[in-house]
């Protein structure tokens, strides 16, 4: 069975984790009614909307099976030097692999959620979105 992939990408201050919360047990809805697995994509980012995804994840496989999380952390520091590129090449390579839909949060106009939203609207994923 080809597992339901949900991509959230969002800002490290997302304010609101109840949102990131409520969007994720919608996409769970959908793949459970679907019957296919749930697949939670993320940055890794230990903060914001990726750390409300990555907790929300841990929860719902108490409750749900076929629930995983895949996360993708930037190298922000290959061999000790600062690569500011790094989270927009993980964003692309995110999306590369493909997502069902990308669930984005954008707190304040966060650069990289937005390049993450744009790509996968280029991508053809479809793209829901919160802002504050």
């Amino acid at each position: 069975m080809t597992p339901f992939r949900v991509l959230v990408t969002g800002s490290r201050d997302w304010p609101t984790p109840d949102v990131v919360w409520s969007a994720l047990n919608d996409a769970l809805l959908e793949a459970l009614t679907a019957g296919r697995p749930l697949v939670v994509v993320h940055g890794a980012c230990p903060r914001g909307a990726d750390q409300h995804a990555a907790d929300w994840a841990t929860v719902a496989r108490q409750f749900a099976t076929g629930v995983v999380e895949e996360q993708h952390p930037a190298d922000w520091r290959p061999g000790g030097i600062l690569d500011r590129g790094a989270g927009f090449r993980r964003n692309a390579a995110m999306v590369r692999l493909g997502a069902d839909v990308c669930l984005a949060f954008i707190h304040r106009e966060s650069r990289g959620a937005s390049h993450t939203a744009r790509l996968a609207d280029t991508a053809g994923i479809p793209v829901r979105r919160w802002t504050t």
